[in-house]
């Protein structure tokens, strides 16, 4: 009995062995396909995932491996070759292979396939349709010399080719919304109007990040009578679609008052009126400047916005003094102008605080570090520019850049 019993405890010790080891199998085995699977798909740019793929599968299974497109977009070539090209079949016979997958896939056949070698080719092909669903993006060729593909390695190539398939059907849903957004944004910047010929203006617009087109920030430029020009630089609360659509009806309502030539202190107040009804409306702040180069003067009126600068005739810089109002859209209203001079020798800049405000910094050492930049004396509004956007690093800003820059003349001077 006590023979019988060892036994059993012997067996059991065995069994339990077998069952450690097959879970141990199954756990390098899930780590080692976590691993393979989190290299791809990591951007939502398509060619840097089939390249993601492509290497992925020549590390593992020591094999080339390259992708040929359903959409041609690579001709008769191959995408993303990884290891070495002369193991592959000629990219024609692949392409050939892929438009035959493809009528199999259409008739509800998608598995991998086996090939015979092509001419020329010593071991056998395995092509792996790139699909997910109904989704389906061309095929995956590995081939090797030697070791032929088992079951288990095409499993697992069919398993990444998927996760890969999936990744670029996400890729271009996303491509196809980017365009959507930018063809929108786009439409919403409209250009400015035109000054009256007595006033030179330059505008400069860059948007945070890398790829919004347009946010809040907005320049405008509106000819009125007499030969004034009203010069408006605005910030809708917020980015992207979202802020420019709002962008777009403040800018759509300011011309609409320009037209009926009211001081830049009523624009601003029925401004204001008009997006406290819209409880929807994102508030903005507004900078609102009335040009007359004929007297040599600018009216100047402010709702929550930063205050203007002007480049004197020697290239110093001087922040100008405009009453603070509050944001459009609060329903306060409260706006008052101030009255400046302005004449050929002094250039006026307009701008959005994403020019000159820094995250944890006072709003005064802000400006100081834009009235402390010099100009080249008579310098073009151009070059003020560039130079005023260089020193204050704007490309590197935080948030949306506008900058206006405004000169009077007299018509035919220059």
């Amino acid at each position: 009995m006590l023979g019988v019993a060892r036994l059993i405890r012997s067996i059991r010790r065995s069994a339990a062995g077998d069952v450690a080891r097959q879970g141990d199998d199954t756990s390098v085995r899930a780590g080692v396909l976590r691993r393979l699977l989190a290299g791809i798909g990591t951007t939502l740019d398509e060619p840097t995932t089939w390249a993601e793929l492509t290497r992925a599968v020549a590390g593992r299974f020591r094999c080339s491996a390259a992708v040929t497109r359903a959409d041609g977009a690579t001709g008769t070539g191959y995408e993303a070759i990884a290891g070495d090209p002369d193991d592959l079949p000629d990219a024609r016979w692949a392409t050939a292979v892929d438009h035959d997958m493809a009528r199999s896939a259409h008739d509800g056949r998608t598995e991998r396939r086996m090939f015979r070698p092509p001419a020329g080719r010593a071991h056998p092909v395995l092509c792996v349709p790139l699909a997910t669903g109904e989704h389906r993006y061309g095929i995956l060729v590995c081939a090797r010399p030697g070791t032929p593909f088992t079951d288990a390695d095409a499993d697992l190539l069919g398993l990444l080719a998927e996760c890969a398939a999936s990744h670029i059907r996400h890729a271009r849903e996303y491509a196809v919304v980017s365009r959507t957004a930018g063809d929108l944004q786009r439409a919403l910047r409209a250009e400015p109007g035109r000054p009256h010929p007595n006033l030179d203006v330059a505008i400069r617009y860059l948007p945070a990040g890398k790829r919004a087109v347009v946010g809040g920030d907005w320049c405008e430029t509106v000819r009125l009578h007499f030969g004034r020009t009203l010069l408006v630089v605005g910030d809708v609360m917020g980015h992207g679609v979202e802020a420019a659509v709002d962008m777009a009806s403040y800018r759509s309502e300011l011309r609409s008052l320009a037209a009926a030539d009211l001081p830049p202190h009523r624009i601003l107040r029925r401004l204001d009126d008009i997006a406290a009804r819209d409880p929807d409306r994102r508030p903005a702040t507004c900078l609102v400047a009335r040009v007359d180069p004929v007297r040599g003067r600018m009216t100047l009126c402010g709702a929550g916005h930063l205050p203007p600068a002007v480049v004197g005739r020697h290239g110093g810089t001087s922040a100008l003094a405009v009453p603070v109002g509050p944001p459009l859209g609060t329903g306060i209203g409260g706006y008052e102008p101030a009255t400046h001079g302005l004449d050929e020798t002094q250039t006026l800049l307009m701008f959005t605080d994403g020019l000159v405000e820094r995250r944890g910094e006072d709003i005064d050492l802000s400006l100081d570090r834009l009235t402390g930049i010099r100009f080249t004396p008579g310098g073009g509004l151009d070059d003020i520019l560039d130079t005023m956007l260089t020193r204050l690093d704007a490309l590197h800003a935080e948030d949306d850049v506008a900058v206006l820059a405004a000169r009077p003349h007299q018509t035919g001077s220059r």
